[in-house]
């Protein structure tokens, strides 16, 4: 039996927690599918409706849980893969096509489409100013699918490269070493006190911003609902009543 082609997946992005910063776009994705599928706490933010059915799975799941998605649109159904944030953001996007390319070949051929969301980095960022105005990088301190070697590496070359950085996944309770080791290797390479801003649960109501010079920065700062943002050698506070402004200037002196 040919495999129905009518169906079709989007993987959307919820943005950082806010409801208000759903895109249209996706909101109009989500009233028009059949199915959602995602990490549990992404699908416990889609209201339930009658002809909509929730697919909620374990983290760790990802190629799993993106092969379901593209069974079920070759059935005909309306597929949204949810994720936090951008869905193409150490998210769900890439999953998806990496289950595409290395799975069944009528997969190609269904109805694909990746729908950007706000990003965690980037509500970050706006909420204490523009910390990432200048050239930056983003870099997941998750070890689980890469060594802790190449991030090493990486967090050495962009310190070098004056990078400002945005870091993902800092700290979880089962690897409760890595942003020590990530701290301690940025210390080494960049040597000045440019501010880290801790932004924990940002843009939902409990809201925490706080901003620690590099060297007083300890590992504790940081858990899993944490982005945590690194400023580059030229990056300025703006002090003045109540919270300061972060920004990182425009241009570079020669």
């Amino acid at each position: 039996m040919t495999p129905r082609k009518s169906g079709s997946v989007i993987i959307a992005g919820l943005g950082p927690g806010n409801d208000a910063l759903v895109t249209p776009e996706v909101r109009s994705a989500l009233v028009q599918a059949t199915d959602i599928v995602g990490y549990i706490p992404y699908v416990e933010r889609i209201e339930p409706r009658e002809g909509l059915t929730l697919h909620p799975s374990d983290n760790r799941v990802e190629i799993d849980r993106s092969r379901h998605a593209l069974e079920m649109a070759s059935e005909g159904k309306h597929v949204v893969v949810v994720s936090s944030g951008d869905p193409g953001v150490f998210a769900m996007a890439a999953a998806v096509l990496e289950a595409i390319e290395q799975g069944e070949p009528h997969w190609r051929d269904l109805d694909i489409q990746v729908l950007p969301g706000i990003t965690a980095m980037l509500a970050a960022s706006a909420a204490c100013g523009a910390p990432l105005g200048h050239d930056f990088c983003a870099i997941n301190l998750s070890d689980n699918m890469k060594p802790w070697e190449l991030i090493e590496k990486r967090l050495r070359l962009a310190a070098e490269a004056d990078f400002a950085m945005a870091f993902y996944n800092p700290r979880s309770k089962s690897r409760p070493e890595g942003f020590g080791k990530a701290l301690k290797a940025l210390r080494e390479a960049c040597g000045d006190d440019r501010p880290m801003i801790f932004a924990r649960n940002v843009s939902r109501p409990d809201q925490t911003i706080r901003i620690v010079p590099l060297p007083e920065v300890t590992e504790d700062m940081a858990d899993m609902r944490t982005v945590v943002l690194l400023g580059s050698s030229q990056t300025r506070i703006i002090e003045r009543d109540g919270a300061p402004l972060v920004y990182t200037p425009r241009s570079v002196a020669g």
